[in-house]
């Protein structure tokens, strides 16, 4: 996750992670809300269907999008 990004949107993948840039900054919850959002908008998802796993206070997450393979989600954020 990048925060405080010109745009939110995929920014492909690193050391086997896909990155994500987002517009919010990383204070109060706001970027994982637009990360949250962010996610559910491009897998066609309800927003519950997101999940963050792991690193909410970290740049490097661990997300669960219900009903979504690691195929799919590779296709979708272009890895």
């Amino acid at each position: 996750m990048i925060p405080r990004a010109g745009r939110s949107g995929p920014a492909g993948s690193r050391d086997g992670a896909f990155l994500i840039r987002l517009n919010a900054p990383p204070v109060e919850g706001a970027a994982n809300s637009e990360l949250i959002e962010l996610l559910a908008k491009l897998f066609d998802v309800p927003k519950r269907h997101v999940t963050i796993v792991s690193g909410e206070r970290s740049r490097l997450k661990r997300v669960r999008i219900a009903g979504v393979t690691a195929q799919h989600a590779a296709a979708i954020l272009g890895a």
